[in-house]
């Protein structure tokens, strides 16, 4: 479990990193219209936001259809990785070290 902190902990500082270069340096609505104009630039949001959808119905899984996860969910959608990184600190700091509780969360106490 600890590894997994310290990967959850270096993505989110990664991420952070170069959202802030982003936004500095770009512009969204410029570079966004340039990524869609290229297939690949296509092709990588799709795969991004299916692997978004997939952690988002982990989300819902592990903690159900509460407010508190719709929260989370639109953070992934809009902050993309940053978010996960976040997410995966506060379940594995919440799991106390037990796998079972970290990948199924509330699930794991009706399987008990």
């Amino acid at each position: 479990m600890k590894i997994l902190i310290v990967l959850a902990c270096l993505g989110a500082a990664a991420m952070t990193a170069v959202l802030a270069h982003g936004f500095i340096q770009g512009t969204l609505a410029v570079d966004g219209r340039q990524l869609l104009a290229m297939p690949w630039g296509v092709v990588s949001l799709v795969d991004l936001y299916v692997a978004f959808i997939l952690f988002a119905a982990w989300i819902l899984f592990r903690d159900g259809g509460s407010l508190r996860s719709w929260a989370w969910i639109a953070a992934v959608m809009a902050l993309g990785s940053l978010a996960i990184c976040l997410y995966v600190l506060v379940c594995a700091r919440a799991s106390r070290g037990d796998w079972s509780t970290f990948f199924l969360g509330r699930q794991a106490r009706r399987s008990a």
